[in-house]
């Protein structure tokens, strides 16, 4: 496993992700990953899957302190009245005293973003979150989020190899943080891709496996896939054994040209 350091938190580069699977398949395959060896996963109260994942942790037999667990606040909780409670009802349902990272989700354009950034401050000060930061949020954004002083560590978008996402990259290594890929796999649309799929074959390995060798071996670049066969864990997670170089690094960054973005809600703000 390759791990990020930054301000303090030790994250494992490969996370897993649970978007779209309910409590009990979310129980079942987060049990497979983390006997498969993952030691980060990804969560968010819009999933409805947050009392899954906890029982999965406690039921895997691992120490919570060696898995770093991320959950995410809905739009519709960032404003002062319900903002502290839906943390507490999510680390009820997670079963446990405190996220490793809490963010916000997506921004809510009915809510300032000094009053949600000053209600995510407020949780980790409780103890609620060791790590804070946010995600789905462009530029424009990240410059309010940063103005509050608030010391995040991530954004966590979506970003694969046919998106572009250099201008966001810049600025975020810039200011020292983080970018988090989900949809790292874009969706599955890497399967059948040439450039991937003859880098892979070089290795031994498919597309998928490269997509996600591509986007760790980016300096601050973390990768969260999601799956809901049992049989991909694995898969997804056996990119330590490979190295890719500069040439085929750049050749798939290539692809990003396309620029094909899959997420984008109705309330998604105004992308870089």
């Amino acid at each position: 496993m390759k791990y990020i350091k930054l301000k303090g938190a030790t994250i494992p580069a490969l996370g897993f992700g649970t978007y779209e699977l309910d409590d009990k398949l979310a129980n079942t395959i987060v049990k497979v990953a983390l006997d498969t060896g993952y030691r980060h996963i990804d969560t968010a109260q819009m999933y409805g899957n947050e009392t899954g994942v906890g029982k999965a942790i406690k039921e895997s037999g691992i120490a919570r302190e060696e898995v770093f667990l991320t959950t995410k606040v809905l739009p519709a909780n960032l404003d002062k009245k319900h903002f502290l409670p839906s943390v507490e009802e999510s680390l009820r349902k997670l079963d446990t005293d405190y996220v490793d990272l809490l963010l916000i989700h997506w921004p809510n354009a009915e809510v300032p973003v000094d009053e949600y950034i000053g209600e995510l401050v407020k949780a980790q000060e409780k103890g609620y979150a060791k790590y804070i930061g946010v995600s789905n949020h462009t530029t424009a954004l990240l410059e309010k989020v940063l103005a509050t002083g608030a010391d995040i560590i991530t954004n966590q978008v979506e970003y694969h190899p046919f998106l572009n996402q250099d201008k966001l990259y810049k600025y975020l290594r810039q200011h020292n943080l983080t970018m988090t890929a989900y949809s790292p796999i874009a969706q599955g649309k890497v399967m059948g891709n040439e450039t991937l799929k003859s880098i892979g074959d070089k290795y031994g390995k498919n597309e998928v496996q490269v997509a996600l060798r591509w986007l760790i071996q980016q300096d601050g670049v973390l990768a969260i896939p999601r799956t809901s066969k049992e049989s991909h864990v694995a898969s997804n997670f056996n990119i330590f054994d490979f190295e890719l170089t500069q040439e085929e690094m750049q050749k798939i960054s290539k692809l990003t040209q396309e620029n094909t973005r899959l997420v984008s809600p109705s309330f998604a703000p105004d992308w870089d």
